[in-house]
């Protein structure tokens, strides 16, 4: 890992426990052993800083929870692969994220204070709805999931309810109660089965 992807890896665990606005440029130096002078060679300010780390936890994210989905068939079954992976791979990620899911320290911080930011961390958002809404579509397609169906309001449904687990484990980080949450997001995916099949 040379300096520069020190500094983000280093400034991504630091936003994920305080967020980008109480993280300052020194702790950031401390924290990556480099000098003000290494950091500037490197990053022009703060806000340049924000899109490297928040590209990389993007990337960290895609390559954690969709680990494995792309060598599934069934929709169903890609789902219920994303919802374990989000909490197994991605939230229990301490190495990473030692503060818990970055992108709703972020949210939870930047709505009001950089609007323009918080519109970065949007679209990662909007994103993974739009993924979960092509899968469900699939699902009905295949004859998975009833065709009755509301594929918007069963996207946003995962959806808050993901982001919410999100805020309750970056609170108490039990992976026991974080794994029961996931479980019973699986269990509500299977009411949707046509066949009314029981979870994997």
């Amino acid at each position: 890992m040379n300096l520069k992807e020190n500094i983000i890896h280093e400034s991504q665990k630091l936003f994920s426990l305080k967020g980008f606005l109480n993280t300052g440029i020194n702790e950031i130096i401390k924290a990556s052993g480099t000098s003000k002078g290494g950091f500037y060679n490197h990053f022009s300010s703060k806000e340049e800083l924000f899109f490297e780390v928040l590209s990389e936890a993007q990337k960290i994210w895609r390559d954690k929870v969709l680990s494995g989905v792309r060598e599934l068939q069934s929709p169903s079954d890609k789902l219920k692969l994303i919802f374990r992976n989000y909490g197994s791979n991605y939230l229990k990620d301490t190495e990473n994220f030692p503060g818990g899911c970055l992108f709703i320290t972020l949210s939870i911080e930047l709505d009001d204070q950089r609007p323009h930011l918080m519109k970065e961390v949007n679209q990662g958002f909007n994103g993974f709805i739009e993924l979960l809404k092509e899968l469900l579509e699939g699902g009905i397609e295949k004859g998975e999931f009833s065709s009755k169906t509301d594929v918007e309001k069963t996207a946003l449904f995962f959806f808050t309810n993901m982001l919410g687990l999100s805020v309750l484990y970056g609170v108490d980080k039990s992976w026991y109660s974080l794994d029961k949450k996931i479980e019973a997001l699986i269990d509500y995916l299977d009411t949707l089965k046509v066949n009314g099949s029981k979870k994997d």
